[in-house]
């Protein structure tokens, strides 16, 4: 773990992109970090999904050493043993697709930030309580802007980072940022099969690059 939780926060905040990818190809997995790195991005949440996880994310942490000021982190982790291995592996933080009361223990203990995914009101303020400095709203296709909205209307403080149903245009983008969300995460919408099939790179940078752009202007 390179980075404090509160520099973590700022580079979300400072890009308000956070890639969501996973691969089983580690190669690949390079290419699509050098091109998410070259776009602007600075915050890379790699997922925890299928048994070679692990191993490419140990490879793509070595890899990522080159670029000084990149994040990365691990989502989908619902065990602290998981939470374990990733973040001896590297991890800068740890992503749930809920809240786990046993991560947000271990990972309070370790000083670790750690994101939980909540759908409720009472998911979203018991993952307050306990200490979450960003909360996910997930999946986001569910809940929409609107709970974001209505979240920060009666938990003004707390930051919501929706993942799932964000696209990479500027309507959509336009309604997640006007709900006061701090961040958004972004995966398959941003990840095209057919560019990772066809190792094209450049469309993917282009891609994330222009991403970025609508998000600043917001």
């Amino acid at each position: 773990m390179r980075f404090a939780s509160d520099t973590i926060l700022n580079a979300m905040t400072d890009t308000g992109l956070i890639p969501v990818f996973n691969h089983a190809d580690l190669e690949i997995a390079k290419q699509v970090l050098d091109a998410s790195y070259q776009a602007g991005i600075r915050v890379f949440e790699f997922t925890n999904r299928g048994p070679h996880s692990l191993k490419v994310f140990k490879g793509l942490v070595l890899y990522a050493e080159k670029y000084e000021d990149l994040v990365m982190g691990i989502g989908t982790i619902f065990t602290v043993q998981e939470a374990k291995d990733f973040l001896f592996a590297g991890a800068d933080f740890i992503v749930s697709p809920a809240l786990v009361l046993d991560v947000a223990h271990y990972c309070n203990m370790k000083n670790v930030l750690w994101i939980p995914g909540c759908a409720t009101v009472t998911e979203v303020h018991q993952a307050h309580l306990l200490g979450a400095k960003l909360i996910k709203a997930y999946p986001g296709n569910l809940l929409g802007p609107g709970f974001i909205s209505a979240i920060k209307a009666i938990l003004p403080e707390v930051k919501l980072m929706p993942t799932g149903g964000v696209e990479p245009n500027e309507e959509n983008l336009s309604a997640w940022f006007k709900s006061g969300v701090t961040c958004v995460g972004m995966g398959s919408q941003l990840f095209k099969k057919e560019w990772l099939a066809e190792k094209q790179f450049k469309p993917l940078e282009a891609k994330i690059k222009a991403t970025l752009q609508i998000i600043q202007s917001l």
